[in-house]
């Protein structure tokens, strides 16, 4: 089977390729893709080569962790059923081009467990539930952890804003330095932080991205304070030590989203508690894919660009 794929040649270097993908076995899906996101954390460090080295990861790759679409084959064990609306966190089918993460392709094949069944009804913000699940983790709201400080006014930092209040939680402040981002703000503070006077915050999530921060993070915290790592650092984060010794600080590091966070927040986003809208504000199309992850990755007006596979290549 042949798929058309997005394939990062190495960095600053991307292109559309008809790609061979693997057989499918018992327990795969073949996915017919509607729409797949750029991602403007890990997908921008692939980008531009500052990611940090980790197992496996080599180029030339196929990229995207945000995939939806139609299950057009399933095997007998995949748990899925032709005809299935489901989310791809990604893929690794291209035979000796890298999955990394191998989800931004018209087709698919990937093992049916790694799928989630989704509602016709999300219609296309459905491939920001990932988004959602990761805002959901990063929060920890089965916990009673909800930030009261959210640093960043991208897609991620509104997800993270409206999460806390969809489960209940105070409406958080929000930093946004770039004035281009600093609206659209729904029931919570949207602030310049040199506008914040207030230094004793007890829990602030970070999804800057930004790994000088923290000293300055550190500085609006109460004592045992907690900041919550939710971007993706390209350096070494570092800090003084000294007033995070005299706070008492505590650092947590929200990784990758869990099944049962995109099981929430799916049910959130299905019963109309969690809106997504406004948050896809661009969307382009597989021949001009190289101009879609430069916007995605440069404008700031843009929150998520998305591809869609169904219009003509």
């Amino acid at each position: 089977m042949q798929s058309q794929a997005v394939v990062l040649e190495k960095p600053g270097c991307i292109t559309i390729a008809d790609l061979a993908i693997c057989d499918p076995s018992r327990d795969d899906v073949v996915v017919q893709v509607e729409t797949s996101g750029i991602s403007t954390g890990t997908e921008k460090l692939l980008w531009s080569g500052k990611m940090p080295h980790f197992p496996g990861m080599a180029y030339p790759l196929v990229p995207g962790y945000e995939t939806v679409g139609t299950v057009v084959e399933a095997g007998p064990a995949s748990e899925r059923r032709a005809g299935d609306r489901v989310f791809v966190p990604g893929a690794n089918c291209f035979g000796d081009v890298r999955g990394l993460f191998g989800g931004a392709a018209s087709h698919l094949v990937v093992p049916g467990r790694r799928t989630a069944p989704l509602s016709q009804a999300i219609g296309d913000e459905a491939i920001l539930v990932a988004l959602a699940a990761t805002a959901w983790h990063a929060i920890d709201p089965e916990r009673l952890r909800p930030p009261e400080l959210i640093v960043g006014h991208g897609a991620l930092g509104r997800l993270i804003a409206r999460t806390v209040i969809a489960t209940g939680g105070k409406p958080p402040t929000v930093w946004e330095v770039n004035p281009q981002r600093r609206s659209g703000a729904e029931g919570y503070a949207l602030l310049d932080p040199a506008e914040d006077e207030r230094r004793d915050y007890h829990r602030v999530c970070d999804v800057s991205g930004d790994a000088d921060i923290f000293d300055a993070l550190i500085g609006r915290l109460a004592k045992g304070g907690e900041i919550t790592l939710a971007g993706f650092y390209d350096r070494r984060v570092s800090f003084s030590f000294p007033p995070a010794f005299m706070r008492e600080v505590r650092l947590r590091v929200a990784a990758e989203w869990r099944p049962e966070d995109l099981a929430s927040c799916t049910h959130l986003i299905e019963t109309g508690a969690l809106s997504l809208r406004g948050l896809i504000t661009h969307t382009g199309t597989p021949t001009g894919v190289e101009q879609a992850y430069r916007t995605a990755f440069d404008d700031p007006a843009c929150l998520k660009m998305v591809l869609d596979w169904r219009k003509p290549s």
